[in-house]
């Protein structure tokens, strides 16, 4: 599905550093991560917990889509979205993340 410019502008990605990892309590695949966007701090709710471990979390710099309305994944509010990409098969999911140092809450586009 092709959308036009002015839908692709009103989305606000942004570069987020990640500040706490917990496991959700209510779900074995989903962590609940801290991150910075700016001096903003928000929680994101993500399936990403059979890919990383926590540790390797902290301090990486990702693509938040900071714009989306909050949603309630099994009982905690999903304050944005990660991006990640995907093989065909889901066997191999990456963080889409940033190659050098640059602050967190800057403006992808």
């Amino acid at each position: 599905m092709e959308i036009e410019f002015e839908q692709w502008a009103n989305m606000d990605l942004r570069v987020a550093e990640i500040i706490d990892v917990e496991d959700h309590p209510n779900a074995d695949k989903l962590y609940v991560l801290r991150v910075l966007i700016g001096e903003e701090e928000r929680t994101i709710v993500a399936g990403i917990r059979k890919y990383y471990g926590r540790e390797e979390l902290i301090g990486k710099k990702i693509i938040v889509f900071a714009n989306l309305k909050p949603a309630v994944l099994r009982g905690i509010e999903s304050q944005g979205m990660l991006l990640a990409a995907s093989d065909s098969n889901k066997e191999n999911v990456v963080l889409l993340t940033v190659d050098s140092d640059i602050e967190s809450g800057a403006k992808v586009g």
